[in-house]
């Protein structure tokens, strides 16, 4: 691997809450809560620990840091860059989400009415009149995830048995149909039952949801998201992409495998169908953090829709955590900081974080191209690597700036 640069960070007024401008801008630095110099050294910690590039846009009360901090292709040396494109995963969630709670608002789409009412062929008999709207939006429908049969080689996600990098290689340039996929999911055995306490993360959810929203709409649950969400946002390098190529400056994208792809391999270059609107979005972190700033200000939907949005129940993410989760969107509590709304994305060779204050006054979106550095314990479960405490310091800068020394880690 070559050696690794730094791309400064710069700081520049930004858009307050909601859109409107704000007032003066006053001093950047450790009284506003912005320190450039902390965030920078934050994000060389992470390239220290072992990820070849991060970048990230931090924004606190009006003011804007963007930095970045290694390289883009560890082949060439290419510097990494804060404005980069980046395929940011489960992030999609939030936007899908909000798309249905516009059809929800215009009456076309009832939260607790049967999916099955909406989807009779895909979601048939009991299964599709026990499972609501709102069951797939918070995970509580029971559905299993759909990966580990459209990925069959890594077994039990996510524990990954007898995992190999095969599968990820044979489904590069594959074309998957959403209801193939969902047909995985329904035949799976069940994840639980509907509208349980618990609920189990599962893409499967978030295809359905697609598949509902083209049923009411008319039209590729992609375009209406694109026109209706993506669009009210404001947002210029969101969208997507019509291929396996991504059409803006981005960076590679590294994937280990929990260190059965060694050295990482790049999968920047990858057929999205196998997450469309569950996970298949490219985004800037510029581009995520106006977006929550105006889905939490009521630019994108309206206050009473909001609401059910941030009415969490315990889920269990595919990585066998739980998480605080409305509809579409994660509750992080950090002390000392406040409570933050986002959600966070992966997939191949990519990770990214986006969460926002609740009064939309601070905002950060991470982005990492290398993904699954961990390597596995005797029993499957990641160890901590460097990495993670790495991440954890920056986030808790760019979340909780001054009051970093009281500690909170998201």
């Amino acid at each position: 691997m070559t050696a690794l640069s730094v791309c400064a960070g710069t700081v520049a007024a930004a858009p307050a809450p909601g859109g409107a401008e704000a007032g003066p801008a006053g001093r950047t630095g450790p009284s506003a809560g912005l320190d450039p110099g902390r965030l920078e050294a934050a994000l060389e910690g992470v390239r220290r620990a072992g990820v070849p590039g991060v970048y990230a846009e931090v924004r606190a009360d009006g003011r804007t840091w963007r930095g970045a901090a290694g390289v883009a292709d560890v082949a060439t040396g290419r510097p990494v860059r804060p404005g980069m494109w980046q395929r940011v995963g489960s992030i999609t969630k939030t936007f899908t989400a909000a798309a249905v709670m516009q059809q929800v608002e215009a009456g076309r789409i009832r939260l607790d009415a049967p999916i099955g009412g909406y989807l009779p062929r895909l979601v048939p008999g009991e299964r599709g009149r026990k499972v609501t709207v709102r069951m797939l939006l918070n995970h509580t429908s029971g559905i299993s995830d759909y990966l580990p049969y459209a990925f069959p080689s890594l077994g039990a996600w996510p524990s990954l048995p007898d995992v190999s990098p095969e599968s990820l290689d044979d489904n590069r340039f594959r074309r998957f149909r959403p209801a193939e996929l969902i047909e995985m999911g329904l035949a799976a055995p069940p994840a639980g039952e509907p509208g349980g306490p618990t609920g189990v993360y599962s893409n499967t959810n978030y295809l359905l949801l697609g598949q509902l929203l083209e049923r009411v709409t008319g039209i590729p649950a992609e375009e209406y998201i694109t026109r209706n969400v993506v669009e009210r946002a404001g947002l210029r390098h969101t969208g997507f992409p019509s291929g396996p190529r991504i059409e803006g400056p981005h960076s590679r994208m590294y994937e280990a495998l929990y260190g059965l792809i060694d050295p990482p391999r790049d999968y920047s270059v990858y057929d999205m169908s196998w997450v469309t609107t569950g996970a298949g979005l490219v985004s800037t972190m510029e581009d995520l953090n106006r977006f929550y700033g105006r889905l939490l200000g009521g630019g994108i939907v309206g206050r009473s829709s909001l609401a059910q949005m941030q009415r969490t129940v315990p889920v269990r993410a595919l990585d066998g955590t739980t998480v605080d989760y409305g509809l579409g969107l994660h509750r992080v509590d950090v002390p000392g900081c406040g409570t933050f709304w986002g959600h966070d994305g992966t997939v191949w060779g990519a990770g990214t974080m986006s969460l926002t204050r609740a009064d939309g006054r601070r905002r950060m979106s991470v982005a990492v191209n290398l993904t699954r550095w961990n390597e596995l314990d005797s029993s499957g479960k990641p160890r901590r690597h460097p990495v993670d405490d790495a991440l954890s310091a920056l986030y808790r800068q760019a979340l909780c700036g001054d009051a970093d020394a009281r500690g909170g880690t998201p």
